[in-house]
This record gives C-alpha cells, structure tokens and sequence, in this order.
C-alpha cells in the first residue's frame, strides 16, 4: 500500500540540463543584485553612484537599487528560489515580466535608447525572465494552502499596528512650534505615507516636523512588515498529518518483524511524528517537519530491501514541499542507503550498547563502579523491574506523578532516543525500574523501550535530587544483572554525541588541531553535558556503534543544528500550535 500523497510527485515533469542551468542563473542573479544592494548601503559613494545610474533616463536591472531594504527583499527572494518556492517564481516572473514589458517599451525613446547602460540593464533583465521560463519546472515546491490568508492578515492587521506606532512616535518626536495645529488622525496619516513611502511630501503636514531618526525607525518597521508578509506568503508547510492510529498498528507490525535491527526503531512510535510508507507497505520513514527540515530519527523501519522505496517518497515530499531532508543517529547500515540517495553523512557520536553475557563487575577496571554500586546498596535501595503492563492502574498513576514532580524543568525534550510519553497502555512491553530507599520511598524510575524480542533501549530517567549520588548507575547495573528474569540479552543506553574525540582526543600523540576540538568541546560540556554522557556510558565499558548525520548540502547544516535543537526541546518552539504539544510528553533525563 503507498501513501496517497505521493502520487502529485510522480507527476512532476522531469529536470534537464537546460532547466538547471537556468534555475542557478536565476538564483544567482538575486544573489548578485542583493550583494551590490546591501554594499550600497553600507558604502555611501557606492550607493550614490547606484542612484545616480537609476535616475531620469537611467535604468538599472530587474531588483537592482540602492538600499538595505531592497537588499534583505532581494536576499529573500534569492533564498526561496534557491529552496525552489513556486511562489517565489510566481512573485518574480510576474513582477519581472512587467519590468521588462515596461523597459522594452521606454527603449523607444531615443533618449533612453541612446545610453549604453540602458541597454546592458534591458539584456540582463530579459536574460532572468528567460531564465525563469526556461528553469520554470525547477520550481516545484509548494507552500501552505493557508499562506495567502495569513500573508493577507499580516499585511492588514501589521499595517494597522505599524501605522498606529508611527502616529505615536510622530506624536512623542514632533518638534513643530505649531504642533497643535495637527491632529491625531494627520499624525497617523503622516506615519502611514512613511510606512508605505520612503520619502513622502511633507508639504501637507502642517504642524508636523520630525527629526531623521523617526523617520528612519518607520521606514525600518516598514522593512520588518515586509519581510514579515513574505514569510507569511512563502513560509513551507508546517506539518503533515502525525501518526495515525493505521500507521501505528502498521509500525508496530514492522517492529515485531524487524525491530531487533535498530535499537531507535521504537520511538518510531512517538506520536507528533509522521509516516511515509514504501509501495509495498515494508517499511517506512517516521519525520518530523521542524522550520522547514524534514527531521528523521534512526534508520528507516522494516525491511533493509525495502528502505529504498520509503526513502524515496520521503526525500520527493521534502523536494515537493521545499523542506531540508536531514537523518538523526542513523546506524551505518542506513547511512550507506541514504548515501546512495544522495545525502552526505557526518558522525555525531556513538551509542553505548551492554551486551548483558559480557557485562560484570568484577575486575581492576570496574572497581570505582563496584564500589559505587555496593556505596548505593548498603544504604538500603532496592530496584523493582516489571513490563509496564504488569504495573496496576493506580500505581502507573503515581509512578507519572512522580516522575513529572523529577522534571528538570517545564522544557520537554527528546525526540530522536525519546518515546515522548509515559505509561501508555499500548506500550505494554515497555520495561519500567522503580528505585525505592530503605524506608520504602520511590526516589527514581527509569523506563526502558522495547528493542526487538530481547533487547531495551533506553527512555527516560528521572530521580529525585535530594536522593543518593550514583542512584542511576546502581538501577542500570541492577538491570543489567537481572536481566534474564525479564529475557534482555542487550541493553542501549544514553547517545555520546563526539565520543572518539574525547576518547582519541586524551591520548598520549594527540594531533593540536585534535585536542583543541576536544577542548572547546570540554568547554560547551558546562552546559549540554556532553563530556558527562561520554564519562556516564563508558562506565559500563559498552560497544560503541557509530551514529551518523544525514543531510544533502553543507550550507543546510546551521539550519538542521537549529531543528534538530528544537526538535529535542533545547530551544523553544515560536508559534508552535497548542494542539501539537502533548500534557504527559516525557523525555530523557
């Protein structure tokens, strides 16, 4: 079974050479004429010569003209051609087919004709609007069905409020001696010309005269009510339908079948995310729309021979739509397939794997980890393992108290190595440790997700901060020695993001260029733990699997970082919809 929207992608007429060609000279050519209108701006001769050449009959190319603003207009409109906005081409097509029109037609004026500049303006302009009816299948991706409204209501309800703020500011600046002589509604008049003029003819202002400054603030927030409709007018969609109850049951199918492959395959199942299936229903790619990236986690679900026919639709949706396609903590195996797709690969880091046969305490290696285990339970802490479906109702109820009440904060995160959610009577077989002091009183929890028949991926870990040090470890070894009343042969724990760079990084020989990565890395540990989750998981001395990065162009990278942070909650969300966000989302701890 394949999924309906992927028939509009089959559609699509194909690129060519011609038609690539002609969508870089295109975008390009915004880059350029954003680059001389922003040096303009800044390089005040410069920007005077720009005027100079645009002036009486002087004609400069399509876009070309002195100014910050038309600088940061032209700069966005060379971005959404350069993510392949239809609208973007729509909005340039149109309004360049007319300039050109207009300037073909002034070229019958001999004294327009007879400058050389004119002419060399009129070659290039008409060169971009062939390149935009030429490249015009390159621009095929769509935005959202809403974005006229809402442009629509940005434009009006900005207007109203931008307007209201330059009559207040005209009101406060005025330094006319006759100042009352105007009124409230010719200030507001006055602050709307500037809004929508550069410079407007103060002659029929009486009583009102204002310094540059204010001027020059208005025409900054009539810079920021432009960009602020573009975006509106252009901005990708957002979102795509999340995880139906279908789709759920389906990837739970895959998982019994193929779940032992990757330890991530279960938070597959978290629900803020979407599915896109392979023709053959085999296997799927589970994503997220982040600020226009389409963030996968892991590899993709199901079958390895059928990865190929869910990675293609998922990468034809993100093209569709104008989204960044990016892969999270993907294993090698998927990294070579989505390689062959066209994506690039960087390493992020290494997941922490017990294998619970070759796991003990004994040993000169693990003596500080036996010590802290026999510290913790001499102080009378016991650990309880059950499957959540054998935990009652009522005690499921308190064990969600509590482990909200341990939060670290309102912030929820985790996405990629999270479940994003807590006691869920579907996730039956997910594996609850209840860590309780020598007077009975729980003081941490730990839930493990399923990893296969005979595995566990770690979740969630939350503890009471006025409890013991080392409470954490002495749960995961007390899992990992019992791990055969629950029939768990291997045991995934926390991801080290940069793990071989701390690990190489220490070493006697070291490279400078080596330990100076390994020191900045230190140094930004203060604040993201990441040190710590390296120290934290080498203690059980795991075998290390390598997870990697996937992405299409270097230059999206600052872009995907900033997804990525959101998506796992580092930073905030602007203008994320209430409806989307979940009352009881846990995260890892």
């Amino acid at each position: 079974m394949g999924d309906p929207r992927l028939a509009p992608n089959v559609q699509r007429r194909p690129s060519t050479t011609a038609s690539r060609r002609a969508a870089a000279f295109a975008v390009w050519y915004l880059r350029v004429v954003t680059f001389v209108n922003l040096l303009s701006a800044v390089w005040v001769s410069f920007g005077n010569d720009v005027r100079r050449h645009n002036e009486e009959n002087f004609y400069t190319p399509y876009l070309l003209t002195a100014g910050f603003a038309s600088g940061v207009f032209t700069m966005f409109l060379a971005i959404t051609m350069r993510r392949r906005k239809r609208a973007a081409w729509i909005l340039n097509i149109a309004l360049g087919s007319l300039f050109l029109l207009l300037f073909a037609l002034a070229m019958f004026f001999a004294e327009i004709r007879e400058h050389a500049q004119n002419w060399v303006s009129l070659v290039l302009t008409a060169a971009f609007v062939a390149a935009l009816v030429v490249g015009k299948r390159e621009f095929y991706a769509k935005g959202d069905r809403s974005n006229a409204r809402l442009a629509a209501a940005v434009g009006v309800g900005g207007l109203l409020v931008c307007s209201l703020l330059a009559a207040l500011l005209v009101t406060v600046a005025n330094q006319a001696d006759d100042s009352h002589r105007s009124t409230f509604l010719e200030r507001w008049n006055y602050g709307t010309m500037r809004l929508i003029s550069v410079a407007s003819d103060d002659s029929g202002f009486t009583g009102i005269s204002t310094p540059n400054w204010v001027d020059v603030v208005i025409n900054v927030m009539s810079t920021l009510l432009i960009l602020a409709v573009l975006y509106a007018a252009f901005r990708s969609r957002r979102a795509v339908d999340p995880l139906t109850e279908d789709d759920e049951t389906r990837l739970r199918a895959l998982l019994d079948r193929n779940g032992d492959r990757d330890s991530l395959g279960y938070f597959a199942l978290r629900r803020e995310k979407s599915v896109i299936w392979s023709p053959t229903g085999k296997a799927a790619v589970a994503y997220r729309v982040v600020g226009g990236v389409s963030l996968a986690a892991g590899d993709p679900i199901g079958d390895p021979e059928a990865w190929p026919g869910a990675i293609d639709p998922w990468l034809a949706e993100a093209r569709v739509h104008g989204w960044i396609p990016a892969v999270m903590g993907a294993g090698e195996e998927a990294g070579t397939v989505y390689a062959r797709h066209g994506l690039d690969a960087l390493e992020l880091g290494d997941e922490a794997i017990v294998e619970i046969a070759e796991f003990t305490l004994e040993g000169r290696a693990m003596r500080t980890v036996r010590q802290a285990y026999n510290r913790v339970k001499r102080a009378g802490y016991t650990v309880r393992v059950r499957r959540h479906a054998d935990i009652p109702a009522e005690e499921m109820t308190y064990l969600l108290q509590r482990a909200d009440d341990w939060r670290d904060g309102e912030t929820e995160r985790g996405f990629s190595m999270a479940l994003g959610r807590l006691g869920d009577p579907d996730d039956g077989q997910c594996v609850m440790l209840e860590c309780a002091d020598g007077e009975g009183e729980l003081r941490a929890v730990l839930s493990f997700v399923p990893w296969g028949p005979n595995g566990l991926s770690l979740d969630l870990m939350r503890r009471d901060r006025d409890s013991d040090n080392g409470l954490m470890e002495f749960m995961v070894i007390e899992l990992l020695q019992r791990a055969q009343e629950i029939g768990i042969t291997q045991v995934s724990l926390n991801f080290a993001m940069f793990r071989s760079v701390f690990e190489r990084g220490g070493r006697i020989g070291a490279g400078p260029v080596l330990r100076l990565w390994r020191s900045l890395l230190g140094f930004f540990s203060r604040w993201w733990q990441i040190e710590s989750l390296y120290r934290a998981n080498a203690k059980y001395r795991p075998i290390w699997e390598p997870r990697f990065l996937l992405f299409e162009k270097s230059a999206d990278l600052p872009r995907i970082g900033i997804a990525a942070a959101r998506a796992e909650g580092f930073l905030e969300a602007p203008g994320l919809p209430k409806w989307l966000h979940r009352k009881h989302l846990e995260s890892k701890r």
